[in-house]
């Protein structure tokens, strides 16, 4: 029998529509939807041998840097649980909450 083998599309392409359609997963850290640029945080530096990441927002990384070193961050506040309940991070996270997902701002490191 020659000719072309025709697939069953149908269950390929509703499992990518249902893809494409679903709401963006929330940001590790804040708990805002994700929009179009993410970032992935290690949750243990890399310089401190983490290897599992989480999707947030850039500007949710960069405060979480510019407020912690990498050492903390690896001893204390691996989860992102604990990283919500740091003084500077909660004020962060209270100021973000009503800004969109795409929202841009400098960020500075503490004195």
């Amino acid at each position: 029998m020659t000719g072309r083998v025709k697939r069953k599309a149908g269950l390929a392409e509703a499992a990518a529509r249902a893809a494409r359609e679903a709401p963006p997963p929330p940001c590790a850290i804040c708990g805002r939807p994700l929009g179009a640029k993410v970032e992935w945080h290690h949750l243990v530096p890399k310089s401190e041998g983490g290897r599992v990441t989480a999707a947030v927002h850039p500007i949710c990384h960069r405060t979480v840097h510019a407020t912690l070193p990498n050492a903390a961050l690896a001893r204390d506040y691996a989860d992102p649980a604990v990283l919500r309940t740091h003084p500077d991070i909660a004020r962060f996270l209270r100021w973000i909450a009503d800004k969109p997902a795409d929202f841009h701002a400098p960020v500075r490191r503490r004195r």
